[in-house]
């Protein structure tokens, strides 16, 4: 794996391995000393054009338990700022050899276009509509730390869908794990054809009781530039998921942050079955994994002329 800019760049067998080596730093995330040296001498740099709390701290806690050096850049205290092109910052930043890129941008492809632009590895962290890869690959830890397995789970995935790059790859991953996946919300908010990647819809939550997991998504006040739908207080009439509308087998998750008692009521998200800490709890390890497989991975460091398992060695024995 060269870079991580969609769920398509991992098959079935790639997530796994995510996975695995997730659940491996996973443990030692319970160790008092919560480091391992296995990316030490590497700088990571994480560049957000978008406000994020989950997503930048976790990457940026990641890239630290892997002993990298790690530079967190915010566009509004950049030379962003001042009018920057995104090409010359990566070409600034690339100056300084590092072995990943972390981006997140309000543009659909800016990862994409980052990736033509360095020699580092790069992680999107979210572009635009389109995707937000570590995000689905933390949903599918969490669910699998939770079932065993996606296999044959039917989950549902409720409300903005239109705006959410969540959804996207969301959809991509569960449905290559074998989940059956089911969108519901307004039809305003679901984008035309989207049954192409392998989910169904429907309109209403009449058959929610079939959900095994019930995926709430956040209302993107910031990316609406329609009325698309008559007001709040309808769609939470009819979309909102309280806990009258969950079943006790069922598991309730939300990619944060969450609009209280707009998609979801405030009973509902302090829950015992809410998922949504643990979700905020796997990104680190995630991520880790993610930057992990990138920069020292079997498939990485034979691409780079080192000798497989030197690194993988080292990181076990300080595990």
């Amino acid at each position: 794996m060269r870079h991580l800019l969609s769920i398509d760049d991992l098959d079935r067998a790639g997530i796994e391995r995510v996975l695995d080596r997730a659940a491996s730093f996973a443990e030692v995330a319970g160790r008092e000393i919560k480091k391992v040296p296995a990316l030490r001498g590497r700088t990571v740099v994480n560049l957000f054009y978008e406000a994020s709390t989950r997503t930048s701290s976790s990457f940026e806690l990641a890239a630290k338990r892997l002993s990298a050096d790690l530079v967190s850049i915010r566009a509004a205290s950049s030379a962003v700022a001042k009018g920057e092109s995104l090409k010359d910052t990566i070409a600034t930043l690339t100056a300084y050899d590092p072995a990943a890129i972390v981006i997140r941008s309000p543009h659909a492809g800016a990862a994409q276009l980052v990736a033509g632009w360095t020699d580092a590895a790069v992680v999107n962290a979210g572009d635009g509509k389109h995707e937000h890869p570590t995000q689905a690959l933390l949903d599918v830890f969490t669910l699998r730390q939770k079932l065993g397995s996606l296999e044959g789970a039917n989950i549902w995935i409720i409300g903005d869908v239109m705006h959410s790059r969540v959804a996207r790859s969301d959809i991509l991953a569960f449905t290559r794990m074998g989940a059956r996946v089911t969108l519901s919300g307004p039809p305003t908010l679901i984008p035309r054809g989207i049954e192409a990647l392998g989910c169904s819809v429907e309109p209403t939550l009449e058959r929610l009781p079939e959900a095994d997991v019930v995926y709430v998504l956040r209302m993107q006040h910031e990316r609406m530039e329609e009325a698309y739908v008559p007001s709040l207080r309808e769609y939470a009439m009819r979309y909102q998921i309280g806990t009258s509308r969950l079943l006790p087998h069922q598991l309730l998750m939300h990619p944060g942050p969450v609009n209280r008692g707009v998609e979801l009521s405030g009973a509902a998200i302090d829950s015992p079955q809410a998922l949504i800490n643990q979700q905020v709890e796997a990104g680190v390890v995630v991520r880790m994994a993610v930057l992990y497989e990138l920069l020292a991975g079997a498939g990485a460091t034979a691409a780079r002329g080192v000798p497989i398992g030197t690194l993988e060695t080292r990181a076990v024995a300080a595990a």
